[in-house]
């Protein structure tokens, strides 16, 4: 249920996510009056009408169906991952929407197949969990896969934004994007982070019991959707995303007629604020995509986005423009970071970096109070006997169950361990022939240090629900630029910021899985075999998905539409970590100390004040997305706030049917990039150029 930015998820309370879940599917089961929510959650968990229905086999809970369909998602899925990363790198969760459409699509075909005659196999509760496991695992490696972020920051548009004269910049350090190495490469380096902590889930799920917020939410929707008002109220939700998906698309065709072929045109550049604001990026662009983002993410994200545009765009860089001549020389290119430019990408990273490692610390400081507070209360590792509730009555028949399954339908200790050394192997091999400035043993030092990072992110999501895989991430690139040096060391940070980030961000993925599949009684096994599964699909989807995007549009350009911001500023933070902060333009770094200080004041008062203020303090994260990019999506996913806001007040369907609307706005415009991307191969342009201009520069009767 996560709603990824360039860096780590800004979520509310995980406490609030649970409660929030549980309150929504209240109302679908309660016809809108909320009652107890813990007797709620029980019901949910373990709904009466699952007594009397057979567990499945693990292999009976992944079935040919359900691969397929998983398939066609992930890769609708992919489609819309990359739309965002390659934009503006906000990624709100898909996960009801992906569980929604992976009940209905088998739903509607069972249905279909008994009105034939033609018997079909029952859909369950664990197919539905196996089916959203393999979306997600699917669509995730579209994220962490660097297709937006570091392995843009290979390519040569990222090394001719910096130009060949910036101190660090090598030509030697350039690899562009290709399908064949850009697969091999997935298949290399994302599946060790699901061999690395699967001997611990008995001591993470029943041993510790963390919740994992994201996980118990989509066991939750689940557990819903299998009942007979949930089923219901699914087909609704669907129904209802289906009309805005339809809507979306229709919208995007209309204003692709409009948008010509120059960078001016169209819907997208639509001064509703005037021309000076528009100027400074302040305009809405009628994107469905980024309203819908701002219905799923938190109020407080959306505003904490808007803050950050009006510091930026509406204050910092008019000022720091007016020092042209004085602070850097006049009249340099807009993408020169001797300039402005210069001041928008340190600043960005800065806020980043500060707001990253204030979370870095503050989340391993919990996990490590956690592990010590479990480790003085019971030293010894769980008995089977005793985890599985004999001879107490302490424990629910239903958890009974559930520790029993999860139990006895394992993944053996030498299959995780043999498969972590095998691919470990393999990577030392395959990694340095793609990329000769990584020796093998930077390799091998990634893999015996991912495992205890991976359990410390995978700890810590199931506390909080927050995911620090980039920012772990980012360490792995500053560790490895320093490491290898100048010979190399931008490319060595850039992959090893990649194997770090796969790792851990998979571990805490999987976890996850494992506590979705332990409340809906869905097997550890089917929960590992289905990530395996989504894995290998998203190794080529994603790949092909993005390969769609490279050939059919201007990927990387500063004044197009998908401007991939993420990518520069990797590679620039790589060139930070071989040569230091002598790169930096005049009075860059003390504005830079400046905003990392902030960040980390901001978080204090975050996590110190009340919870009735601290909901109101802006986030830096949030906030240094517009810094670099622009502030006109700012202005969308306000407006997505603003409208679910007021729909929250007016009718308390709201959150029920919220993710659904929210999804089928993103769905619909994304979408559209299939064959927005055919006619631009086709070489088939719009017929019409809609742009303004002032009164005084128009030619009247001409």
């Amino acid at each position: 249920m996560e709603a990824h930015t360039g860096d780590y998820t800004p979520l509310p309370n995980s406490e609030d996510v649970v409660e929030s879940i549980i309150e929504s599917q209240q109302l679908l089961h309660k016809g809108g009056d909320y009652g107890n929510a813990d007797d709620n959650e029980n019901d949910l968990l373990s709904p009466s009408s699952f007594k009397d229905v057979p567990v499945p086999l693990w292999w009976e809970q992944i079935t040919v169906r359900g691969l397929v369909v998983s398939a066609i998602l992930g890769c609708v899925f992919c489609l819309i991952t990359h739309k965002l990363n390659l934009t503006v790198g906000v990624i709100p969760s898909l996960n009801v929407a992906a569980g929604l459409l992976g009940f209905f699509f088998v739903k509607s075909w069972t249905v279909f197949l008994s009105k034939l005659g033609i018997w079909s196999k029952p859909f369950t509760r664990q197919e539905n969990t196996v089916i959203q496991t393999c979306v997600v695992a699917c669509m995730g490696l579209a994220f962490s896969g660097g297709f937006g972020s570091y392995l843009l920051g290979m390519n040569g548009k990222s090394y001719a934004k910096l130009g060949p004269d910036y101190p660090g910049n090598r030509a030697e350090d350039v690899k562009d994007p290709s399908m064949g190495w850009m697969i091999a490469y997935l298949f290399t380096v994302s599946f060790l982070g699901i061999f690395s902590l699967v001997p611990l889930r008995q001591i993470m799920i029943l041993k510790y019991k963390l919740t994992y917020p994201s996980g118990t939410a989509t066991a939750l929707l689940i557990n819903s959707f299998h009942t007979v008002q949930g089923a219901d109220i699914a087909e609704k939700q669907v129904a209802c995303l289906g009309k805005f998906f339809g809507g979306s698309f229709l919208w995007s065709l209309f204003k692709w007629f409009w948008s010509g072929i120059g960078d001016s045109c169209g819907f997208d550049n639509f001064p509703i604020l005037g021309l000076k604001a528009y100027a400074n990026t302040f305009y809405f662009d009628f994107s469905m995509t980024y309203i819908g983002v701002g219905m799923i993410c938190p109020h407080i994200v959306n505003c904490s986005v808007l803050l950050g545009a009006i510091i930026s765009w509406g204050i910092m860089w008019p000022l720091i423009s007016t020092q042209e001549g004085k602070w850097f020389p006049a009249n340099l290119p807009s993408s020169d970071f001797g300039g402005l430019y210069g001041y928008k990408v340190f600043i960005a990273i800065a806020l980043v970096l500060g707001d990253g490692l204030y979370n870095f610390l503050k989340i391993s400081v919990i996990t490590l109070q956690a592990i010590y507070r479990q480790t003085r209360n019971d030293q010894h590792l769980p008995v089977k006997d005793s985890i599985l509730g004999e001879g107490t009555e302490e424990i629910s028949q239903e958890e009974k169950q559930r520790n029993k399954v999860f139990l006895e339908e394992g993944v053996p200790f030498w299959v995780a361990g043999s498969g972590y050394v095998a691919l470990a192997c393999i990577s030392m091999t395959v990694i340095p022939q793609m990329f000769p400035a990584v020796r093998w043993y930077y390799v091998l030092g990634a893999y015996i240090l991912a495992p205890v990072l991976a359990f410390c992110n995978a700890y810590g999501c199931g506390l909080t629900d927050w995911s620090l895989g980039t920012t772990y991430g980012k360490l792995g690139l500053f560790v490895f630029a320093g490491w290898a040096g100048s010979n190399g060391g931008v490319m060595a940070g850039l992959v090893g910021c990649g194997v770090m980030m796969s790792i851990v961000s998979t571990a805490a993925d999987i976890m996850q899985d494992f506590r979705t599949g332990y409340l809906t009684l869905s097997s550890p096994r089917s929960m590992f075999i289905s990530q395996l599964a989504g894995t290998v699909m998203g190794c080529i989807t994603a790949p092909l998905t993005f390969w769609l995007f490279w050939t059919s549009f201007d990927v990387g350009n500063p004044e197009g539409e998908y401007k991939a911001p993420y990518g520069v500023l990797f590679r620039t933070m790589a060139i930070v970590g071989v040569e230091g902060l002598s790169t930096l333009p005049p009075h860059c770094l003390e504005l830079c100390c400046i905003f990392f200080v902030a960040a980390f004041v901001i978080n204090i008062i975050r996590d110190t004040a009340p919870k009735n203020v601290s909901a109101y303090i802006p986030i830096p994260m949030a906030m240094a997305i517009p810094f670099y990019i622009g502030a006109y999506f700012a202005i969308d996913m306000f407006l997505g706030t603003v409208i679910l806001f007021f729909w929250q007040r007016l009718s308390k369907q709201a959150d029920v049917y919220a993710p659904a609307v929210a999804s089928g706005l993103i769905c619909g415009d994304g979408i559209w990039s299939v064959p927005s991307a055919a006619l631009s191969l086709a070489k088939i342009n719009p017929p019409l150029c809609m742009m303004f201009v002032k009164s005084a520069d128009a030619i009247i009767g001409g």
